[in-house]
């Protein structure tokens, strides 16, 4: 598996590999595949976040919990799926937020993120798989112990770094961050069963910028094209 991880994150959590935990997810993945069960995202997707966003250049962590459990939809990215398909209602609201806080941000007709992986920002699930139709059913395998790693690690290696806690389970994931070194931008999800709820109106993209400048990085530009 860590083969598959870019070089960057290679060096910094190949130990993880070796570990009990990890040997039992891989263990745990097979025969998952063996019984016939489809998994989401497709094998090569699953580090998608890490080979897209090399470790040296993360500015910016947007935590998520699962990967969508519906056909072509993951793709490794958290709130983001592949073109072509309808774009999810949680991601529709992070849209309608960038609207109001992003001058001039204009509506995607798509829900790929990879513009703002590629600009340094880290869109990580805590869970990495999934079966299909079937939400939460890789949680508790062994994928947490892993992205919590990563968090600590980045907490760690790095200084400065911007982290975007959405809704309870995100912002429980606060505890790993040495928030001396770090800013943490937290609020409600934007699920639409929260959005209402104090996820609308916390303009956390124009927050991530400010500070990004304050700190001497290049803002994030948001518009998806």
């Amino acid at each position: 598996m860590a083969n598959s991880l870019d070089p960057s994150w290679q060096a910094v959590l190949q130990p993880e590999f070796d570990k009990p935990y990890m040997i039992k997810l891989k263990q745990f993945l097979l025969k998952e595949k063996e019984s016939g069960q489809i998994v989401y995202p497709k094998n090569a997707d699953i580090f998608n976040a890490f080979n897209t966003t090399h470790f040296d250049d993360v500015k910016v962590v947007i935590l998520g919990q699962d990967p969508y459990h519906g056909a072509h939809q993951a793709h490794g990215l958290s709130f983001s799926v592949q073109k072509g398909i309808a774009i999810p209602r949680s991601l529709s609201n992070i849209y309608k937020e960038l609207k109001t806080d992003i001058p001039g941000f204009t509506i995607p007709t798509h829900g790929n993120l990879e513009e703002w992986a590629k600009q340094g920002v880290l869109l990580l699930n805590a869970t990495l798989t999934v079966r299909a139709s079937t939400p939460g059913s890789h949680q508790k395998q062994g994928w947490e112990e892993f992205t919590d790693e990563v968090i600590k690690t980045i907490s760690d290696k790095k200084e400065g770094i911007v982290f975007i806690l959405w809704g309870a389970f995100a912002q429980s994931k606060a505890a790993l961050i040495d928030e001396k070194k770090h800013f943490i931008i937290k609020s409600a999800h934007p699920s639409p069963f929260s959005a209402d709820r104090g996820f609308f109106g916390s303009k956390p993209f124009s927050k991530t910028n400010e500070i990004l400048r304050k700190e001497g990085k290049k803002e994030i530009d948001w518009q998806v094209h």
